[in-house]
């Protein structure tokens, strides 16, 4: 991270653009898994619906750049939601019915350490444009 760049990268990409993998990736998640397990659970689009909300903000953030902070504010409140919604496999852990269902839980899982590292990474960003922002005044 060099404060000499305006922009905060992780991987290369800005967090618009991560952003919007992020949310490609849950959505293809939640399709593929749901194909995989044979579920006919609403509950097991979870990822993908959060995740399309995500690609839809972090698009949003890329056609609107004049509006990017409040997208890109959003869009880490879908990212926390899809952590929050990941702690549910620890009632499972504790309970001991943890792998019951493996690709619920295998799910759950998913979402609580990706998006645990996606809030992590847009709260770094969101630091970064802070510090840009002190520099410039």
């Amino acid at each position: 991270m060099d404060l000499n760049e305006k922009e905060f990268k992780a991987f290369g990409k800005s967090m618009e653009y991560l952003s919007l993998y992020y949310g490609i990736f849950l959505i293809l998640w939640g399709l593929i898994i749901s194909f995989i397990s044979s579920s006919s659970s609403m509950t097991s689009y979870i990822p993908t619906f959060i995740g399309l909300l995500i690609t839809i903000f972090s698009s949003l953030s890329l056609f609107f750049p004049n509006k990017k902070k409040i997208y890109m504010h959003i869009v880490v409140l879908f990212g926390l939601i899809t952590a929050l919604g990941g702690l549910d496999f620890l009632r499972g852990l504790i309970n001991g019915s943890a792998f019951i269902n493996f690709w619920a839980d295998l799910t759950k899982i998913i979402m609580l350490i990706t998006g645990s590292y996606f809030v992590y990474l847009c709260v770094k960003s969101f630091i970064f444009a802070r510090k840009i922002k002190e520099e410039t005044e």
